[in-house]
């Protein structure tokens, strides 16, 4: 009945265009289908800034030109809340961490976390990343030796885990932390097949439901047995981890620190923020070049000249233009964060369009990134834009 309603109130407004759907599922189906292709079929059809349309009964008002993003996510953030199903399902996995919390709550952690990203902290962490990366070489030099065909995406997953964990814990996950990449490695696959049951309704029984809960409390364990044991013997000297920081970290107003329940949401967050996003990227990277000679040839003459045989360090970032380039082209073309939800607490106008009280707002920012205003000839690969 709550569909009904909702849609019939949908109706009475001024609504932009957009795809109707079936009367009972609107466009469900149609979006777990084929969630890319609705999005380039409805933006074809409707328009790229702004469309209408219903998925079971949620009337979604999906944008993507950057003014309205902008709105949403910046100007008039505080009327639109992160009270919507994904950031739910987030919740069960990452508590209130830095992404799904908000409000108050939100700005307090944004002050106790901001030192953690500080340029000499990000700086430091270049040389978890080179020597993580140097750890990989001899076995990639080996597959290379035996034409060892072997899946990228895998290896990039394993790669950047093995990254955030060293930069998180001062742990390196392949020796001594087995049990909790193992774990990790089957919530994060299981949270990616957007399994609908547990997004509705996690208390069920089911057998792939109970094991996420079996594999979550197996790194609720590994982390809180590491937050435990660093407050019993706190790391001493210059280089720290990010687990440190975080048990250091004081409000300025307060004084108040975290909690062994808010760091293990941190570094939740952290560590789905850091590895499967950067994955992703790195993988799309390595079909890019695979895709395209010239570019992968750009690329190994720049990093010959400016390298000279030995390793990167962040101070020769602004020496690799077209490294950025590339990074920042993979990252146009498959964002791993292609959209973002938000439902509005108050109504408002978006567009000449009143977007009720209680609508979905997603942000897509992989339409964004092909918006043919901004993008000339959007689908193609062209770091020299």
């Amino acid at each position: 009945m709550c569909s009904f309603f909702l849609r019939d109130a949908a109706r009475r407004v001024k609504r932009p265009f957009g795809p109707k759907g079936n009367w009972l599922l609107g466009n469900l189906r149609a979006v777990q289908h084929d969630t890319i292709g609705f999005l380039h079929h409805s933006a074809a059809q409707y328009g790229p800034d702004i469309q209408f349309y219903q998925i079971a009964f949620w009337n979604v008002y999906r944008l993507s030109h950057p003014d309205y993003n902008r709105y949403i996510l910046q100007d008039n953030q505080r009327n639109y809340g992160k009270s919507t199903l994904d950031y739910d399902v987030l919740r069960r996995l990452s508590g209130n961490g830095l992404i799904s919390n908000q409000g108050e709550s939100w700005l307090r952690q944004r002050r106790l976390l901001q030192p953690l990203f500080h340029r000499r902290r990000i700086a430091a962490l270049g040389e978890v990343m080179v020597q993580a990366t140097t750890d990989l070489l001899p076995r990639w030099h080996m597959l290379a030796q035996n034409q060892t065909v072997f899946d990228v995406n895998e290896a990039m997953t394993a790669l950047t885990l093995d990254i955030v964990a060293r930069a998180l814990f001062s742990l390196d996950v392949r020796q001594n932390g087995r049990l909790f990449s193992e774990a990790f490695h089957q919530v994060n696959e299981y949270f990616g097949s957007l399994d609908p049951v547990f997004a509705v309704a996690p208390w069920l029984p089911m057998p792939r439901i109970r094991r996420f809960y079996r594999n979550l409390a197996v790194m609720n364990q590994f982390i809180y047995d590491i937050i435990a044991q660093r407050r019993q013997q706190p790391q001493t000297g210059d280089q720290v981890d990010l687990l440190t920081l975080l048990l250091d970290a004081r409000d300025e107003e307060t004084g108040a620190g975290m909690d062994d329940q808010q760091i293990r949401d941190e570094l939740i967050t952290l560590l789905i923020a850091g590895h499967e996003t950067t994955a992703n990227l790195l993988a799309w990277t390595w079909y890019l070049l695979a895709q395209h000679p010239a570019a992968r040839e750009h690329l190994e003459m720049e990093l010959e000249e400016v390298l000279n045989g030995r390793l990167p360090t962040v101070a020769d970032i602004p020496h690799l233009p077209f490294t950025e380039q590339l990074l920042k082209e993979a990252l146009r073309l498959y964002p791993p964060a292609w959209f973002i939800s938000r439902n509005a607490i108050e109504e408002d106008e978006i567009g000449g369009y009143p977007i009720p009280a209680g609508s979905l707002v997603s942000v897509s920012t992989y339409l964004t990134h092909r918006h043919p205003e901004f993008w000339p000839q959007p689908d193609q690969f062209d770091p020299d834009r």
